[in-house]
């Protein structure tokens, strides 16, 4: 069992809401530890807040590095987010995979996610040891900063006991709705 969560590291971000949103899902599903690279505005950034919607503590504790390296460097499981094809020859794994090779690793593991307008650059998923990537539309394949990271927040929280430590499992919303009569 992974002895830690893991680190989303959102790459050279570019809106604050989206860093926001992203802090959001991650909370979702019980992450808690976010570091930026090179965030394009800067940080702190008032418009992370309200978009992570309560999210706070994911905001108020992340880190910033300077570069991929930095901020992967005490993880020795390292997922790149992307749909891009790349000339890399490195595994590909789909979030199931990638979220049984989190649960099973005895290492942090980091997730990294390229800047919103054209993902990873080759030379940061150079950096890990395999690509992760969601089966999309092979037509329409743009999915947003949140989108990527609630997906495969999702996918480790199915499978991990540290995603909710109070229930060891998520909560799930009620069948059917209750009239307030």
């Amino acid at each position: 069992m992974s002895a830690a969560k893991p680190v989303i590291v959102l790459v050279r971000p570019q809106l604050g809401q989206n860093i926001g949103k992203a802090a959001r899902a991650m909370l979702n599903f019980g992450m808690t530890e976010m570091r930026l690279v090179a965030p394009r505005d800067g940080w702190p950034n008032p418009d992370a807040g309200p978009s992570a919607s309560g999210a706070d503590i994911v905001l108020e504790q992340a880190q910033v590095f300077d570069t991929v390296q930095e901020a992967i460097a005490d993880c020795s499981n390292v997922f790149a987010s992307t749909v891009r094809r790349r000339d890399l020859v490195m595994p590909v794994v789909t979030p199931e995979k990638m979220a049984d090779d989190i649960v099973a690793s005895a290492g942090r593991t980091a997730i990294l996610f390229g800047p919103e307008r054209s993902g990873l650059e080759t030379e940061d998923v150079a950096l890990a040891n395999a690509i992760v990537t969601v089966p999309i539309n092979p037509e329409f394949g743009s999915v947003n900063l949140a989108q990527a990271v609630i997906l495969l927040a999702y996918e480790w929280s199915k499978r991990s006991e540290l995603a909710s430590p109070t229930t060891k499992e998520l909560e799930e919303p009620a069948l059917t709705a209750k009239s307030k009569e």
